[in-house]
C-alpha cells in the first residue's frame, strides 16, 4: 500500500483485492479485511502465495493472544525451523496501516489490530445493519455469493414428542437446540424447513383409543388434551398391566390363558392399530381428532419459547402406498406427498439387505458391515411377523418421502445420543441401498442428558409445567428486590420470560453431548452466566440510552477518533468477533459457543462502565462512547435473538 494513501482509500482498495480469496466477505465481517491485509503482506515477505496463507489465519482464544494467530507449521515451509522462519518473518514485516508488528510466540506468529482502522470498519458496520450484522446470508446460495444459483434447503427436524406421552427431557433440549440451528441457518441465507416429527402412530394409539372410550372425557380433552391424553394412557397401561399379570399367573398354574389373550385389551389394541394402518375411516377421524387438538395445544407451548415449525409431519404420514400430489407443506393424510415405505422396503430388499426371521423383516448389519461396526449395529427389526411397521422402517421411508418433497440439499435429525444406534442404523440401510448422496446429505446433531428435571408437582414432566414453575421461582428471585421489583411494568410477563430464558441458557452452556444437571436455583439466579444475568446486562444497556436522549443520528455520526481507552477497544475487538463466531458455529453446531461469546461480551461491557461514563462526559465524547454501546447492544441483542431468547429492555 502507498503511504501517501489516506486510511480510507487504502481501506477500499482492500476491499476491491478480496475477491481473490475463497470465504472473503469484508463487506459482512471486517475482520476478512484484515485477513486480506496480513496475507498480502505476509506473501510480499515470504513468496508464498497468499491464497495460502489466508485460510491459515486464525482467530485468537484471547485478546491476550492477540487478533489473528499464523502457525507458521501449517505452511509446510522446507529447510528452516518454523520458528526460525516466524522470528525473520516478523522482523521483515513492513509498518502497517491496519496491524502492528507481528508478536513471535515460538512458531506461531500473533497480530494485534491497530484501533482506528478497527473502530473505522467495525462499528459504522454494525450501526447500518444492526439486525443483522454478524450473520452472513450469502452462505445460503448453491454457489456462495451467487444469487442466481439458488438457496440452499435444509431440513431440521427437531422436538418430535410423542403425543399422549409428557414432553421429557430430551423433547425440551433437542426443542431448544433445534430453534437454535434454525435461526442459525436462516441467517447464513438457506431456506430453513423447521420440521416437528410427531410421535403419532404405532400399537400404542390403539391402547389409547380403548382408554379413551373408557375414561375420556369431551370437556378435558378440549381444555388441555396433552395432560388429559397422558391419564388415559396411564389408566389404560394400568389394564394392561393387570392383565398382563394374569395371564403371568395363568401359564404358571398350567391354565389356558386365551380367554384372557383372545379378546384381551393387548389384542384389542393391535386390531384397532391394524384397522388405523388399514385406513379405517371411523378409527381414523378419532387418531386425527387427538393429534390435532394436540398440535395446537404444542403450538402455543413452542410460541413461549419462540420457536415455530414449517410443518408438523409424523410417523403417520409416511404412508404404506404411494401417491403423488402437488409439491406443499402440509399435515393431511390425504394431501401429503408420501414415497412410501413399501417403496423403500422395496429398495431394501432389492438390495438383498432385508431377510425373514421368524416371520418378521429384519436388516442383519453383521453380514453387510464387517467388523466391530457390524456387530455394534446388530438385527434391526423392520416389519412384525403381524405385518405392522415399526420405527425404523417408518424413518427410512420418512427420509426419502422428505428427499422427494423437499428437495433438501441438507437434513438434520436433533436427537438424544440416546438414539444414535437407531439413527446409525438409519443412515447405514441407506448407504446399503446403495443411495450415497442423500446419506452424505443427512447428519445426526446429538445432545447429552438433562438429569434430576422435575416440576413441583412431581416427577412427570409437562413442558408447560416446567416453564410455570421455572417462572413462579423466577418471580420470587425478582421479589427480593423490592425497590427494583416496584419499578418492573409488568412483572409476570419478566418473570416468565427471564423463567425460560433461564432454562434455555442453562440448556446451552456446556457442550451438547454433555449431560446437565437441572438446578432451578442455579439457572434462575443474577449471579454468575445466566439467562437473568444475560437480560439484566441487556436491559442495563439499554437504560443508558433512555437516560442519554441524544439521537439515533447524533449517535452514528460520531467521532469515533475519542474512543482511546482500553476497554474501549478491547469492546471493539470483541464486537470483531461475532461474524467469525457465528461462522465457526455454522461448523461445529454448538450453542454454548455463541453463548460463550455474549457473556464475555457482557463482561467487558459491564467492567466498563465506571471508565467510559457516559452522563456527565463531555458531548462529543459521550456520542462516541454511546455509538460504542449502541453498536454492543446490537451484537447482543441478535445473538440472544440467534439463541432463541427474547431481549427484555426494562426489568
Amino acid at each position: 500500500m502507498a503511504a501517501d494513501q489516506t486510511l480510507a482509500e487504502q481501506l477500499e482498495q482492500l476491499r476491491v483485492s478480496q475477491t481473490e480469496f475463497p470465504a472473503c466477505y469484508p463487506q459482512l465481517n471486517p475482520v476478512d479485511l484484515f485477513r486480506v491485509h496480513v496475507a498480502k503482506t505476509l506473501s510480499d515477505v515470504t513468496g508464498l502465495d497468499a491464497k495460502t496463507i489466508y485460510p491459515l489465519l486464525q482467530r485468537t482464544q484471547t485478546l491476550e493472544h492477540g487478533d489473528l494467530l499464523l502457525p507458521v507449521p501449517a505452511l509446510k515451509v522446507k529447510g528452516e525451523k518454523p520458528n526460525d522462519l516466524a522470528a525473520r518473518w516478523a522482523e521483515q514485516f513492513p509498518d502497517s496501516p491496519l496491524v502492528n508488528k507481528p508478536v513471535v510466540d515460538a512458531a506461531f506468529l500473533r497480530f494485534f489490530f491497530k484501533p482506528a482502522p478497527l473502530l473505522q470498519e467495525v462499528i459504522p458496520s454494525i450501526l447500518q445493519n444492526r439486525t443483522t450484522w454478524g450473520t452472513n446470508p450469502l452462505l445460503g446460495y448453491k454457489i456462495p455469493g451467487d444469487a442466481q444459483s439458488g438457496r440452499k434447503r435444509i431440513v431440521i427436524e427437531f422436538s418430535s414428542p410423542n403425543i399422549a406421552k409428557p414432553f421429557h427431557q430430551g423433547h425440551l433440549r433437542s426443542t431448544i437446540i433445534g430453534g437454535f440451528l434454525s435461526n442459525l441457518y436462516e441467517g447464513a441465507g438457506y431456506d430453513v424447513v423447521r420440521l416437528n416429527y410427531l410421535g403419532d402412530w404405532g400399537k400404542q394409539y390403539g391402547l389409547l383409543a380403548l382408554g379413551f372410550k373408557k375414561f375420556g372425557d369431551e370437556k378435558a380433552l378440549e381444555e388441555d388434551p396433552i395432560q388429559h391424553l397422558y391419564q388415559i394412557y396411564v389408566k389404560i397401561n394400568q389394564l394392561v398391566s393387570k392383565e398382563r399379570k394374569e395371564i403371568e399367573r395363568l401359564e404358571a398354574a398350567g391354565e389356558d390363558t386365551s380367554k384372557v389373550t383372545d379378546g384381551g385389551l393387548d389384542e384389542q389394541a393391535r386390531q384397532y392399530f391394524k384397522a388405523m394402518c388399514d385406513n379405517d375411516p371411523e378409527v381414523i377421524e378419532l387418531w386425527k381428532r387427538f393429534r390435532e387438538l394436540s398440535i395446537e395445544r404444542y403450538k402455543k407451548s413452542y410460541a413461549r419459547l419462540n420457536i415455530h415449525f414449517d410443518t408438523y409431519a409424523g410417523e403417520s404420514l409416511v404412508k404404506e402406498e404411494s401417491q403423488v400430489v402437488k409439491k406443499q407443506f402440509c399435515v393431511d393424510l390425504k394431501r401429503h406427498k408420501a414415497q412410501s415405505m413399501k417403496t423403500a422396503e422395496k429398495k431394501m430388499a432389492d438390495t438383498g439387505i432385508t431377510e425373514l426371521s421368524q416371520g418378521a423383516t429384519i436388516v442383519d448389519f453383521s453380514k453387510y458391515v464387517p467388523g466391530k461396526v457390524g456387530k455394534a449395529l446388530g438385527k434391526a427389526l423392520v416389519r412384525k411377523k403381524d405385518g405392522t411397521s415399526l420405527y425404523l422402517a417408518r424413518d427410512v421411508g420418512a427420509m426419502f418421502e422428505r428427499n422427494k418433497l423437499y428437495e433438501f440439499d441438507k437434513m438434520i435429525y436433533v436427537v438424544a445420543t440416546d438414539q444414535e444406534l437407531h439413527l446409525k442404523q438409519l443412515f447405514k440401510i441407506v448407504e446399503l441401498i446403495g443411495d450415497n448422496d442423500l446419506r452424505s446429505r443427512v447428519e445426526h446433531v446429538n445432545f447429552g442428558l438433562v438429569l434430576g428435571m422435575s416440576t413441583r408437582r412431581g416427577t412427570v414432566v409437562f413442558l408447560d409445567d416446567v416453564l410455570r414453575d421455572v417462572g413462579d421461582k423466577m418471580h420470587e428471585v425478582m421479589k427480593k428486590n423490592e425497590a427494583k421489583y416496584a419499578q418492573v411494568t409488568d412483572p409476570d410477563k419478566i418473570a416468565d420470560i427471564l423463567g425460560i430464558s433461564s432454562v434455555m441458557v442453562q440448556d446451552m452452556s456446556g457442550k451438547r453431548i454433555n449431560n446437565y444437571h437441572f438446578n432451578m436455583d442455579t439457572m434462575t439466579s443474577f449471579e454468575g452466566d445466566t439467562g437473568p444475568y444475560l437480560q439484566y446486562s441487556h436491559a442495563r444497556l439499554c437504560s443508558i440510552f433512555s437516560k442519554a436522549g441524544v439521537s439515533t443520528a447524533d449517535i452514528e455520526a460520531a467521532d469515533l477518533s475519542l474512543l482511546t481507552e482500553p476497554h474501549a477497544i478491547n469492546l471493539v475487538r470483541l464486537l470483531a468477533r461475532f461474524p467469525d463466531t457465528i461462522q465457526n458455529t455454522l461448523k461445529t453446531h454448538e450453542p454454548t459457543t455463541v453463548l460463550t461469546y455474549l457473556f464475555r461480551m457482557t463482561h467487558a461491557l459491564n467492567s466498563s462502565y465506571d471508565v467510559l461514563k457516559v452522563i456527565g462526559s463531555e458531548p462529543e465524547l459521550m456520542k462516541a462512547r454511546l455509538a460504542l454501546y449502541d453498536a454492543t447492544r446490537s451484537v447482543i441483542k441478535s445473538g440472544m435473538r440467534l439463541l432463541g431468547l427474547k431481549p427484555v429492555e426494562r426489568m
